[in-house]
């Protein structure tokens, strides 16, 4: 497998109870090396742009207004097939279906908020990482 890039957020629901650290530690347990990491406000219009793709749907509002309600912690994560094993470090979207051990079963309050984000595809990834990082502020 070649090495790989993704990016995560890290929510507000988990930052508010303090689960950066926890989160981490399944991100690193899960064979991924976080390389580039920040804890930010995310305005308006970040959230608009980084959901546009769910711009249409009846919940993008709630959406949009969950993730500007408080900090989160946006990363860039890279290993062997980082995608996949970051998805599956996650767990399920609705954490009532998620294994046991992923950040969604360990920490997710609601399917709404489910306490992380991961990109589905190298090229969602890309889009994703440049939104929020700049070159210089990736370390491999």
């Amino acid at each position: 497998m070649a090495i790989q890039r993704t990016f995560s957020i890290i929510k507000p629901d988990a930052t508010a109870r303090n689960l950066t650290g926890a989160v981490n530690k399944v991100i690193e347990e899960a064979g991924l090396r976080i390389i580039a990491q920040k804890r930010i406000q995310m305005t308006l219009g970040q959230a608009e742009t980084f959901y546009a793709v769910h711009k249409e749907r009846p919940f993008f509002g709630e959406l949009v207004a969950f993730m500007t309600s408080g900090p989160v912690v946006v990363q860039v994560l890279e290993g062997e097939d980082a995608i996949a094993k970051y998805r599956d470090a996650m767990g399920a979207t609705n954490p009532a279906e998620a294994a046991d051990g992923t950040i969604r079963k360990l920490f997710a309050k609601s399917i709404g908020e489910n306490s992380a984000h991961g990109s589905d595809a190298p090229e969602t990834a890309e889009i994703e990482i440049a939104q929020f990082f700049s070159g210089n502020e990736i370390v491999g």
